[in-house]
């Protein structure tokens, strides 16, 4: 069974800055593409940022030159370092990450789901 588990979330004011983490664990063979994902209330789920496992790098337009996204795949953890936030970043913050796995004979890739983080930006 796979998880993905989330910290680093919280309360900070403007222009501050927080650093999400997210670790998975189980058993599977590789990971692709891990990335972060945010719903603010009221609104759809939308990409915020994606890194492959050679390093390249996709970012929200609303987010570039603010948020860094990278990964440590010795550990299969994706990090976002968040600086410059505004109060318009509030939202759950979900790690997804896209992994290959056996199910008996047959090489299996799906989507996986962290359990989500709140991160609030305010004063």
């Amino acid at each position: 069974q796979v998880q993905l588990v989330e910290s680093g979330g919280g309360l900070v004011q403007p222009g501050g800055s927080l650093r999400l983490s997210c670790a998975a664990s189980g058993n599977f063979l590789s990971i692709d593409v891990m990335g972060w994902y945010r719903q603010a209330a009221g609104k759809e789920r939308e990409l915020v940022a994606s890194v492959t496992s050679s390093g390249s790098t996709n970012y929200a337009d609303s987010v570039k030159g603010r948020f860094t996204i990278s990964r440590d795949n010795a550990k299969n953890t994706v990090y976002l370092q968040m600086n410059s936030l505004k109060p318009e970043d509030t939202a759950v913050y979900y790690c997804n990450a896209d992994l290959s796995y056996y199910r008996g004979v047959y090489l299996r890739r799906d989507d996986y789901w962290g359990q989500g983080t709140q991160v609030t930006v305010s004063s």
